[in-house]
């Protein structure tokens, strides 16, 4: 099976509607959402009322720190504090329920979806080195474990004897996921990109040839910052979109 696997969405219309239908040209059967539908962007409504329609169609979600935010308080700088308390009046309730009721985790065969990372989910860590990776990936079992939440796209590996690799995936490239490892992959950002490409991220992964292709989806990036700014949100959310960063 081919699985679509997104994170950080961040209520950015035209990212996540360009990689749905590049992942559906792709041949994708499922989707898989990791976490961050809201915050930073200007169309919350349209990205919870998306996600909720794929995981009616079978798709899996996990929840993210701002969605999380929505019904509790997290520590966030101002810029995504404002960004939280403006998405708040604009949700609905059975949107905002939907988003508290979303597990922090989920396993599907030997694979574990999360936003942050394994070892303590709701810390919302991040993963930034091997230092990092490791502790995620000594917390499971999980042959590979799919996570977001940093907004730069990486993969890591772990040996029988515990000795790390980790790079920066190719856009395009497949990468096989070897048996005698185990696995960390980094997804990038859908919709707040932060590794100097203002192209859309997400990650292919064929559950039968095990491999992993990590896809880079050129968008409307004008008609995104345009709506930040149109709705009052801080500017600096829309400039760095143009930038990816």
């Amino acid at each position: 099976m081919l699985l679509a696997v997104f994170s950080d969405i961040h209520a950015n219309r035209q990212a996540f509607s360009a990689c749905l239908d590049f992942a559906r040209a792709q041949g994708a059967e499922r989707m898989i959402c990791l976490g961050d539908y809201v915050g930073y962007g200007a169309d919350p409504e349209w990205a919870v009322e998306t996600v909720m329609g794929l995981v009616e169609r079978g798709a899996m979600a996990v929840r993210g720190n701002h969605d999380n935010a929505i019904g509790a308080t997290e520590s966030m700088n101002a810029q995504a504090q404002a960004a939280i308390e403006w998405t708040r009046g604009r949700l609905s309730a059975a949107q905002r329920g939907f988003l508290a009721d979303l597990p922090l985790t989920l396993h599907e065969e030997d694979r574990l979806y999360v936003h942050s990372e394994a070892s303590h989910p709701a810390k919302w860590r991040y993963v930034e080195n091997t230092s990092d990776a490791a502790r995620s990936m000594l917390a499971t079992s999980a042959h590979v474990t799919f996570c977001g939440h940093i907004h730069q796209p990486a993969l890591y590996s772990m040996s029988s004897a515990a000795k790390m690799t980790s790079f920066v995936p190719t856009s395009g490239v497949p990468v096989q996921l070897l048996a005698g490892r185990n696995w960390l992959a980094v997804l990038g950002s859908v919709g707040q990109p932060r590794d100097g490409d203002p192209a859309a991220s997400f990650a292919l992964f064929d559950t039968n040839s095990r491999e992993i292709t990590y896809c880079r989806v050129p968008y409307d990036v004008e008609t995104a910052a345009s709506r930040i700014r149109e709705n009052g949100l801080p500017r600096w959310l829309a400039d760095r979109l143009l930038i990816g960063r």
